[in-house]
């Protein structure tokens, strides 16, 4: 199968979806294609706020300042179990 054949044959798939199949392929695709950018365009990209909070969340981290899943999971359960 040549390119166009494959672009075709990918075209008609899409184009007989149902909405909500096709707003499911669309998500899938859209994230495939973003997550192949290139990390150091992506990290140009950011602002300076959004470098700065990920160096303090890395801070955060390397001294211990974290709670579990499990820990913020359970609080949030007890919580509102009889809400």
């Amino acid at each position: 199968m040549n390119l166009a054949e494959i672009k075709l044959s990918l075209f008609e798939k899409i184009d007989s979806l149902e909405q909500k199949k096709l707003k499911e392929i669309y998500g899938i695709i859209v994230n495939y294609i973003n997550g192949n950018r290139d990390i150091e365009e992506e990290w140009n990209s950011m602002s300076e706020e959004q470098k700065n909070g990920i160096f303090n969340a890395i801070e955060e981290i390397d001294s211990g300042k974290t709670i579990s899943h499990d820990n913020v999971i359970s609080k949030f359960r007890n919580k509102y179990k009889n809400a």
